[in-house]
């Protein structure tokens, strides 16, 4: 086994950080509250530090290692079916997915979230509804993703939220 370095503090930090904002958010907080709110705005500021750091960031963490890719998520689901195993440092192909799937996802619940504050739609249903729906769609994206990372792990034998832990993935020798 070789201990490779690929998360860097940032997107650890900005991972663990945005799954309890969002877990207590969602789970925990009256959603009637300021506090729910202000959660919010935590949750909107850590997507944009991520999304700017999927630009500036090292080598894994930017949105270049990753690029979405349908040929590249079949060629995975493929390989899954077939037994077959390859590594990657980074987000696998299907991660990447995931990856843009909750950013963008996110953005929605903070605009929906905001939007329901303002003057312009006080009193409008929709807004509420997008937000209750993309909050229900991160929360099944979550469960999926979870669902993934240990099948993942267990499948090509790295542990993959240990890496989200230290950083370091312990790949297995060539």
């Amino acid at each position: 086994m070789r201990r490779i370095k690929v998360w860097d503090p940032v997107v650890r930090v900005f991972h663990w950080s945005l799954v309890l904002a969002f877990g207590v958010n969602a789970l925990v907080i009256d959603d009637d509250t300021k506090l729910h709110q202000w959660i919010g705005w935590t949750v909107l500021i850590l997507v944009g530090c991520r999304i700017l750091w999927g630009f500036v960031g090292s080598d894994h963490a930017r949105f270049s290692d990753f690029p979405p890719s349908f040929a590249d998520s079949l060629d995975q689901l493929s390989e899954m079916a077939s037994g077959r195993r390859t590594v990657h440092l980074g987000h696998t192909p299907l991660g990447a997915f995931m990856i843009y799937n909750l950013i963008l996802s996110l953005l929605v619940v903070c605009l929906s979230g905001w939007l329901m504050t303002t003057d312009a739609f006080w009193g409008e249903e929709w807004p509420e509804a997008l937000h209750e729906l993309a909050v229900h769609w991160v929360e099944l994206s979550v469960l999926a993703h979870v669902l993934a990372v240990v099948f993942e792990s267990r499948r090509l034998r790295i542990n993959l939220p240990r890496a989200m832990v230290t950083g370091y993935k312990d790949m297995p020798d060539p």
